[in-house]
């Protein structure tokens, strides 16, 4: 056999190194809703026509930032002592953007009035985003090296696990609701760009 074939060979009975902390990315997806309309108002009509419902009150908006997160979890309850040790926490994190996008050619000047709200609406939602990878980032910071006495089969760890998680999500929700007042307030980052795109300003 050839010394090449044979290092490969080895290489592939290697075992795997184990993820590090942080040695991941999210994966960021952008899905799109049809609009019409011949003039910013029209646009932005139908915008609150046929934007996505949001919560049990199925309130329309104009764009919206949603996420799916799943753990791939090692827990060990052999280290001694009859405690449990989270060991590794890896998220897998996918954030879905959703925005307007009309459904045909709009004429250059119209298009350059949309190019811009489509621009203004995409970094407010990538602000939602940011505070969603952030919140996955405490999360792995908190879950890794929790240990919990007394657990020789890995529940109470859980448990706890779920306790603190849920205060980083509530976090995260009030940051984003705070965020979204504030753009959408007078004289807010939103209200102007939608100002500015109807009314042309």
């Amino acid at each position: 056999m050839k010394p090449a074939i044979l290092l490969l060979l080895l290489a592939a009975m290697l075992p795997s190194a184990p993820a590090r902390a942080g040695d991941w990315k999210p994966v960021e997806k952008v899905e799109t809703y049809a609009i019409s309309g011949h003039t910013a108002p029209e646009l932005y009509a139908s915008v609150g026509e046929n934007g996505p419902l949001i919560g049990e009150s199925k309130k329309r908006v104009i764009a919206h930032t949603n996420f799916k997160l799943t753990w791939q979890r090692d827990y060990d309850d052999k280290a001694g002592g009859g405690a449990c040790v989270l060991k590794s926490a890896r998220p897998k994190l996918i954030i879905t953007y959703t925005l307007p996008k009309p459904t045909g050619p709009l004429p250059a000047g119209l298009q350059k009035r949309w190019d811009g709200f489509a621009a203004g609406l995409a970094a407010h939602e990538k602000v939602h985003g940011g505070q969603i990878i952030d919140m996955v980032q405490k999360i792995e910071a908190l879950s890794v090296g929790l240990t919990v006495a007394d657990d020789p089969g890995c529940k109470k760890i859980r448990t706890e696990l779920t306790q603190r998680l849920a205060e980083l999500s509530q976090t995260q929700r009030q940051a984003s609701r705070d965020f979204d007042r504030v753009e959408f307030g007078p004289g807010g980052n939103l209200q102007r760009l939608v100002l500015a795109f109807v009314n042309g300003e």
